[in-house]
């Protein structure tokens, strides 16, 4: 198979959808890897790192998409790419559809294959291939908060961790997951007063061993997320639905009632966000603010660390591009159900229940498109 790397074009976005590491497996493996000139430059491998592992290095983004059987990058295909595209082309990258009915419907014109990261499963119901970009996201928004504090920032003015004889912050996490233990991880850390909101007793108990009481745990009811809330000196949203838009848990009323110089950092906006008043931003421009609140809402937090990330989410992608590669997405997908959850459009259909739901689509049964094949 030929697959393709283009160089990502979003605001900031420096990570790459595969590494020369990756490229030298599926060499190995005997397929081809165009990469794009300069595509792994934002984490510091160059075009020569990728030609010594056996990429073809090609000169532009069209070559790229126009060559390519399937298409690995990180990020979902921004306006100027959408058009790229082509009827059968295998698309693999971050998509969270659920908040971008153009981009869905787009994606649906194209008639490609586009499988998504953040929804392929793992038998334990986790999300593997979300997983190392929320613990990413989960440990920056810490710090982003703890920065956003800083009134020259528009927050109150308030040190993260306090000093003798000073209280520390106040840190509200919504949702107790991988973006939520990784916040809090953090935010403890830097030794702020942390509490977490999580609707699951399961997972409740778990965080406190974890933390070992360390963190406060409460269980998710509008009361309590609006007690907390308007408590609070920085809020962490990290609340995800598999698939679909984010729940509303932050009404316009509340921001409205919360103090002046509150940090809110929404790591959920890529599923549309938790606040009513979250809108997406890029790390040109991170922040603004909505009743004396600071919000934080970029759709790429792991970009800034893009080095990091990019290495985490290889690890990762991997073994799932290699499986594609060797079998074929119909094969790779009749054999593995949890990639067949990853199926989010194709050939001008939505495939994902979820997806579909969130945006008033028609569904259809991704097995349709691998029926008759074995596995």
């Amino acid at each position: 198979m030929r697959i393709g790397v283009p160089k990502e074009v979003k605001v900031h976005e420096y990570r790459v959808g595969l590494t020369p590491a990756s490229v030298r497996e599926i060499t190995h493996h005997g397929h081809a890897v165009l990469v794009q000139a300069g595509a792994g430059a934002g984490i510091g491998c160059t075009d020569d790192a990728y030609r010594a592992a056996g990429a073809e290095i090609v000169d532009t983004a069209a070559e790229v998409w126009q060559r390519a059987e399937m298409i690995v990058k990180v990020k979902e295909p921004q306006p100027e790419e959408r058009g790229l595209l082509h009827e059968g082309q295998v698309l693999f990258t971050y998509l969270h559809l659920a908040a971008d009915a153009e981009l869905t419907r787009a994606l649906m014109r194209s008639r490609a294959v586009c499988i998504a990261y953040e929804t392929v499963t793992a038998d334990d119901g986790s999300l593997p291939l979300l997983a190392p970009m929320s613990q990413v996201a989960g440990r920056m928004a810490a710090h982003v908060a703890a920065h956003c504090l800083e009134k020259e920032r528009g927050g109150m003015g308030v040190l993260m961790g306090g000093v003798p004889g000073v209280r520390p912050a106040k840190v509200v996490i919504i949702g107790g997951g991988i973006v939520g233990e990784n916040a809090a991880r953090m935010a403890l850390g830097l030794g702020a007063d942390v509490a977490i909101v999580e609707k699951s007793p399961a997972r409740m108990q778990e965080l406190e061993r974890i933390f070992n009481h360390g963190v406060r745990t409460i269980y998710s009811t509008r009361l309590a997320i609006e007690e907390e809330v308007l408590s609070a000196d920085a809020v962490i949203c990290g609340v995800l639905v598999p698939g679909a838009a984010a729940p509303k848990l932050i009404s316009r009323e509340m921001v409205r009632r919360m103090k002046e110089g509150v940090v809110i950092v929404d790591v959920a906006i890529d599923q549309g966000g938790c606040a009513e008043t979250s809108l997406p931003t890029t790390h040109a421009e991170p922040t603004y603010v909505v009743d004396g609140v600071v919000h934080y809402c970029v759709a790429n937090m792991p970009g800034a660390v893009a080095r990091t990330s990019a290495f985490a989410l290889n690890n990762a992608t991997l073994p799932y591009v290699l499986a594609i590669a060797e079998k074929g997405w119909r094969q790779a997908l009749a054999e593995d159900v949890h990639l067949l959850n990853g199926l989010n459009v194709a050939f001008g259909q939505v495939t994902h229940r979820a997806v579909a739901d969130a945006l008033g689509l028609d569904h259809v049964d991704p097995r349709t498109f691998v029926d008759g094949v074995e596995g």
